[in-house]
């Protein structure tokens, strides 16, 4: 076995699909690229599994009965462990609105059906190369009262820790990172998205909106037919 399909070995994915050819296809691509697979065939016990394996990236299927994918990726957000793990939504239908609800519960992506194996295998080896190439670690940010530290993705107002899933957290540390510089949704959506993944630009906005709502307005700026900036006096 290769080092880096060695090194893949330790990142775990769970595939969550009701339709077992699915289910079958995922696996054995995930599982010949190195990675440890569970799966499930329904939300509920996605949770269930969840719980017991801390994926670092789950397949999500959107339509599924009793418990659909945005409720499930919306439990999974509130499980501690899983805040910063990518969650990939996988569904036939292509409306803007079922985009627009992956992303409102924290999805790192999209993917509509039906899938190619070689692209959405290349697309999960592009996410884990570039969380590997990230910055130091240990970077740390202080403006005014927020305390954004890249260590272990917290983020701290006060004396009040802000929950934030993953994109959330790398869309404000970026922009913190480059105070009072103005960004354009496209410039943000290749910064903290990457080029190979494929996103609606309203993606932005509905983060922007989640992060003034978890620290305040008084941080980030939109510039109307612009984009947005960080703003520091």
């Amino acid at each position: 076995m290769s080092a880096a399909k060695a090194a893949q070995q330790t990142h775990r994915i769970l595939v969550v699909d009701d339709d077992p050819d699915i289910i079958e296809l995922l696996e054995y691509n995930l599982q010949k690229e190195g990675y440890d697979v569970r799966t499930a065939t329904d939300g509920r016990k996605a949770l269930e599994v969840a719980k017991a394996f801390l994926p670092e990236l789950v397949l999500l299927d959107i339509m599924m009965p009793q418990l659909d994918g945005i409720e499930t990726g919306r439990q999974l957000r509130e499980i501690p462990e899983l805040r910063q793990a990518y969650i990939l939504f996988l569904t036939a239908r292509s409306e803007e609105y079922s985009e627009v609800a992956a992303f409102e519960i924290g999805a790192d992506d999209y993917i509509t059906k039906p899938i190619k194996p070689r692209a959405l295998m290349s697309r999960i080896n592009a996410l884990f190369r570039r969380e590997a190439q990230k910055a130091d670690p240990g970077e740390k940010i202080e403006i005014a009262d927020l305390v954004i530290n890249r260590k272990n993705y917290s983020v701290n107002q006060g004396e009040r820790s802000v929950i934030l899933p993953k994109k959330e957290f790398e869309l404000l540390f970026f922009l913190a990172q480059n105070p009072n510089k103005v960004f354009s949704r496209e410039e943000l959506l290749q910064k903290i998205w990457g080029a190979d993944i494929y996103v609606l630009e309203r993606t932005v906005d509905v983060h922007i909106r989640k992060l003034r709502e978890k620290v305040g307005e008084g941080y980030i700026r939109t510039l109307k037919g612009v984009g947005y900036m960080f703003e520091v006096e």
